[in-house]
């Protein structure tokens, strides 16, 4: 397996300066975190050896399981597992087996199901992967009314998941999630307690949508106790959770480390987030699997150095501070440095070191694209600086629209994956990373789901500070309307987004492999920013991160 170094900072002389009577630094919750990684052992190295010992015979195991389901003439049975080892989260393992098993399901044109679950299942999977699945094929179930009725509840929430994936105009599927939405929350409350949780998972997020590890961890307790499960599959699913977590744990540790360091240099401690563990999640969000350890390490640390500038221009240095500092990345020098505030130089010099330095270990690994990762930093800066202007100048865009030109770029989606492709390696072509920046239709979609949830849910926090307008006061002035019928507004536009996003993965204009890292991304924005600012407010995750760093499955 590739391993990467940590990045260090390296010390720098400042001289101590008054701070300016603007710098208003906003009061953020402290990391729950600390040096817990530097310990922390979920398991002993001859647990974790039996554990991958188990694990290579659990796997060819399986894989004989799925060759078996997909040489059958049961649909249902291929479907059932394919979408069992996808929520169990080890699909990863067998790309190759799953990609031919949906290829001949696609091809057989006469193997279309008469049974409204197995439609579903089969339309849900289908779409998932690329394949283009015309949304009448739900008509022939349609009562004399036009409602789609079903009295078996697992069918209704199999029918309710394959309805998200939905893309502009589709009126079936519009009209199948309001009818099965309703029907679901009138009689979830009255289910059986496995079907009861996977319906109340399903309200608060549709399957599609969710993040990959967190329904790992919550499907494989929902599994386990359905009297059809495989145990064969059950064990490997609850094997390679574990060997994946103490690998995250491994990853950490070398982050802390730097992290620590880059903290005490940097000298930011009195203004930024200290949520590196946080941004560690959100880049799992988007590469889980055990193969991208130095894609996540590396990412970690760039977005970490981002949210950094995102505070620093937020909510505590001037305009006149942010543009030299701005000039000085966009220069790149060291000897800049000297131009900068002084309480920024520190900042600025580690900067350019942990970048500097993730560039030559990429040139190591034979990466052409390693010149770029700079370029993502001066961005990220350019666009929290154009947020400042705006800011200073108490300007409220006439529309979404308009504000969504600035804001959604800042967002850092489209930086995010540009990085995420270069971090691939040779499965991301120069001309896929240059697409990134075209900002074509997906990319546009995620960076608004982003923006708009975190807007959503920091609104009242943002304001308070006085920062610039957010969409919410956008929409407001552009409609006329109170700031909750803003909200519900922005709220369609994020539908619309995951349209967009559903009708990109069908058109296909970079190849899956890549624009599923990009859903993965729209999956962890929709998550973190789903009931609160989980990245802010971190505490209101942390039992979810504490069940994919810290806990093991029994």
């Amino acid at each position: 397996m590739a391993t990467t170094t940590t990045h260090g900072p390296i010390a720098l002389a400042s001289q101590s300066t008054k701070q300016d009577v603007q710098h208003n630094p906003r009061p953020y919750t402290p990391s729950p975190w600390g040096d817990f990684f530097l310990t922390h052992q979920p398991c002993t190295p001859a647990e974790l050896l039996s554990m991958k010992e188990k694990a290579q015979a659990r796997k060819e195991e399986v894989r004989r399981i799925l060759l078996d389901a997909a040489a059958s003439s049961d649909l249902a049975r291929k479907l059932e597992l394919v979408d069992a080892l996808q929520r169990l989260g080890v699909d990863y393992h067998y790309k190759k087996e799953i990609d031919e098993l949906l290829r001949a399901v696609y091809d057989d044109k006469d193997g279309a199901s008469d049974d409204l679950y197995v439609t579903s299942l089969r339309f849900y999977l289908l779409r998932k992967h690329g394949y283009t699945v015309c949304s009448d094929i739900f008509l022939k179930f349609r009562d004399n009314e036009g409602y789609i009725v079903s009295n078996d509840a697992r069918c209704l929430l199999r029918l309710y998941d394959a309805a998200y994936l939905r893309v502009n105009g589709e009126e079936i599927l519009d009209n199948i999630i309001t009818f099965t939405k309703s029907l679901l929350q009138s009689i979830v409350e009255y289910l059986e307690p496995d079907l009861k949780e996977e319906v109340k998972f399903a309200l608060k997020t549709p399957l599609f949508r969710r993040l990959k590890r967190v329904e790992a961890r919550q499907y494989i307790s929902i599994y386990e106790k359905k009297t059809t499960h495989n145990d064969v599959v059950l064990e490997f699913a609850k094997l390679d959770f574990n060997i994946i977590l103490t690998l995250y744990c491994e990853e950490l540790k070398d982050l802390t480390l730097w992290w620590k360091e880059f903290q005490t240099q940097a000298n930011i401690s009195s203004y930024a987030r200290d949520r590196m563990v946080e941004m560690h999640f959100w880049m799992l969000g988007v590469f889980f699997e055990p193969q991208y350890s130095c894609s996540r390490k590396m990412l970690t640390q760039l977005f970490t150095m981002v949210s950094i500038l995102d505070d620093l221009y937020d909510n505590y240095c001037t305009t006149e501070e942010g543009s030299v500092f701005l000039a000085a990345l966009q220069r790149w020098d060291e000897e800049v440095a000297e131009q900068c505030p002084a309480y920024l130089r520190t900042l600025y010099i580690n900067i350019l070191t942990t970048v500097e330095a993730m560039e030559e270990e990429l040139k190591l690994q034979k990466n052409k694209h390693a010149k770029l990762v700079k370029r993502l930093v001066i961005d990220m800066a350019k666009c929290y600086h154009a947020e400042v202007e705006w800011r200073d100048k108490k300007y409220v865009p006439a529309t979404v629209e308009e504000h969504l030109k600035v804001s959604a770029r800042s967002s850092g989606c489209m930086h995010l994956t540009s990085q995420g492709f270069i971090s691939m390696g040779d499965l991301a072509t120069t001309e896929a990373i240059e697409w990134v920046y075209t900002y074509p239709k997906i990319i546009r979609a995620v960076c608004i789901i982003a923006r708009l949830a975190n807007d959503i849910m920091s609104y009242k926090r943002e304001q308070e500070s006085k920062n610039m307008v957010s969409t919410v006061q956008a929409c407001a002035k552009e409609y006329g309307v109170t700031i909750e019928q803003a909200t519900e507004k922005l709220r369609e536009l994020i539908e619309e987004a995951w349209m967009d996003i559903t009708e990109e993965c069908l058109r296909q204009p970079q190849p899956l492999t890549l624009l599923d890292r990009v859903v993965n991304l729209a999956r962890t924005m929709d998550f973190l920013y789903k009931d609160v600012d989980g990245y802010t407010e971190s505490y209101t995750i942390k039992d979810t991160l504490d069940s994919q760093y810290v806990d093991l499955i029994y």
